[in-house]
């Protein structure tokens, strides 16, 4: 029997030998086009002064500054123990900042002889040909990663029993690292530091774990368990946290702006994330629906008889994508985590504990009240409280290099920038002294009318090669741009005489208030939001010819 069985394990082994046959395997290596995509839904990077960012925004926007020039220096770590790309989170927290406002524009060149960069290589070469032609800043950020304290606190426990048939072991372990980051805004100009413009800044970072071990005897058996959890919190969000607390003083010290307003708000507190993120868990998926669908109810995405929605129906998809995509979520359509903490914010709030409280939302399963969204700076409790939905806006800006210009010559030159409050379908007209309207956008260069809440549109885009139009002031008298907003594509609801070409005199029509009187006889005014912005020509002045001074010639 004991030959039998040898025999049989080596015809096996041989077997074993041979070589494998990948075809036999076939069907189970097709489950791998499956297993190599991720399983869990990408989301946007969100950190405490993510909302503090679009705060800044909206105060820079406020203001009517004008675009700045800026760069930054690399922000290196002497550490070498965060290994993160601090400079490309100075960028973004710099876009995230002037989306609405357009208050800063990043110049990217620099030059790093180790590094094989396209763009890098062919901006090089066209400078040396004089064929581009970089700005020069007015401000650039320096700073570094001044120091990584590890283990500067820590904790360990470690307990143990031993017997004749049975050992147990517990430990338990606690330490913190302090990360520093230091920061400076300079004049480009004259490369020296702007005394006052800093900026430092520290956070901790955390890590536990704990640890069970047991061992035994079963007669003449053996046991061993052993179960274990620990934490690690990363330097790369830690990072993130100080650049946009650093970028926001350093910014709003130097634009003499109010910035602490938006680093007080309730989004900042440490808890936040985490204590919606408990709430999240306690409730099921119907209840995050309800509350989810009450807060796009009352931020005016959904009507207010949308309570029967489903998730399969496509009006409740549109509008979670309009929501995520205005608060510059990843846009799923469905009612994740990101979606639930982004929409339920406004129904949370430090108590006078410092504490994190729910308001109007007696209970988990109870929808929240009516809230209308945070919009401005203003950080109270009752600036929060509304009885409808926020209107959808439109805010229109001149853009011109001098601030509040009210007035232009013939043939000047003129930019504008269209933003609005909620994701809308924009169309603008302008119309001049001479009785002339045209439509601007949409047009053959810029099909498309949608606009999000997180965008400003260019009018013309002055920052393409191509902008496709220009605005030059005509004769004397006043003119002005109207813009309108939908919350659909209503071009198909409009006469004939509103849907012809751009850049084209439309007939029978004078002026802007004309073309808001048929759109709103033709739309009604519920669906319709407007604003026109004016401003005066006059004649252009004659500027006097220096007389060039004799010359000599032979």
């Amino acid at each position: 029997m004991c030959a039998t069985s040898v025999l049989t394990a080596c015809a096996l082994l041989a077997g074993c030998a041979a070589p494998l046959d990948v075809r036999k395997d076939a069907k189970y290596l097709n489950h791998a086009y499956a297993a190599d995509r991720p399983s869990v839904r990408p989301v946007r990077s969100i950190s405490s002064f993510s909302d503090s960012l679009m705060c800044m925004d909206r105060m820079f926007r406020n203001s009517n500054m004008p675009s700045v020039l800026i760069t930054s220096k690399q922000l290196p770590d002497y550490s070498g123990r965060v290994a993160v790309a601090t400079k490309d989170m100075v960028v973004t927290a710099l876009s995230q900042m002037s989306r609405v406002s357009n208050a800063f524009r990043y110049v990217d060149y620099e030059v790093d002889i180790a590094r094989q960069d396209t763009v890098q290589n062919l901006t090089t070469i066209l400078l040396n040909n004089n064929q581009i032609q970089l700005q020069r800043p007015a401000l650039y950020v320096s700073g570094a990663i001044a120091f990584v304290d590890q283990n500067v606190i820590r904790s360990d426990i470690n307990a143990g029993i031993s017997g004749s048939r049975v050992e147990a072991g517990y430990t338990q372990g606690r330490n913190a690292t302090i990360l520093g980051l230091e920061m400076h805004l300079g004049d480009f100009r004259t490369r020296t530091i702007i005394p006052g413009l800093d900026s430092a800044n520290e956070v901790v970072i955390g890590n536990g774990n704990q640890g069970l071990d047991l061992a035994g005897r079963i007669g003449s058996y053996g046991v061993q368990f052993s179960v274990g959890r620990d934490y690690a919190q990363g330097s790369g969000p830690a990072v993130r946290t100080l650049v946009e607390l650093g970028m926001i003083e350093l910014l709003g010290k130097w634009s003499r702006l109010p910035y602490w307003q938006c680093l007080t708000l309730d989004q900042t507190h440490p808890d936040f994330q985490r204590q919606l993120r408990d709430w999240y868990e306690e409730g099921e998926s119907g209840v995050h629906q309800e509350l989810v669908r009450q807060s796009l109810i009352s931020k005016g995405y959904l009507p207010p008889d949308a309570s029967m929605f489903t998730a399969e129906n496509p009006l409740w998809r549109d509008a979670l994508g309009r929501f995520q995509a205005d608060n510059g979520m990843v846009v799923t359509g469905i009612v994740d985590f990101s979606t639930y903490e982004r929409a339920l914010r406004d129904f949370v709030a430090v108590s006078a504990t410092g504490q994190m409280t729910r308001i109007g939302w007696s209970s988990k399963n109870a929808a929240p009240v009516t809230v209308a969204s945070d919009k401005s700076a203003d950080t109270s409790k009752s600036a929060r409280y509304g009885a409808t939905a926020p209107e959808r806006t439109i805010d229109i800006q001149i853009e011109n290099v001098m601030q509040n210009r009210t007035a232009f010559e013939s043939g000047e030159q003129i930019f504008l920038s269209a933003a609005v409050s909620r994701a809308s379908y924009l169309s603008c007209y302008m119309g001049g002294a001479d009785g002339e309207v045209i439509r601007l956008l949409p047009n053959d260069i810029n099909s498309s009318g949608w606009i999000s809440a997180s965008q400003t549109v260019r009018i013309p885009d002055w920052m393409s090669p191509n902008p496709g139009f220009v605005i030059n002031a005509g004769p004397a008298g006043n003119e002005g741009v109207a813009c309108f907003a939908t919350e659909q594509n209503t071009t198909a609801h409009l006469p004939e005489i509103l849907r012809g070409k751009a850049f084209e005199a439309i007939s029978g029509i004078k002026t802007l208030e004309e073309v808001r009187q048929i759109m709103t006889q033709s739309l009604g005014s519920n669906q319709l939001s407007s604003t026109i912005r004016r401003w005066k020509v006059v004649p252009a002045q004659v500027k006097a010819v220096t007389p060039a001074a004799p010359t000599a010639s032979r």
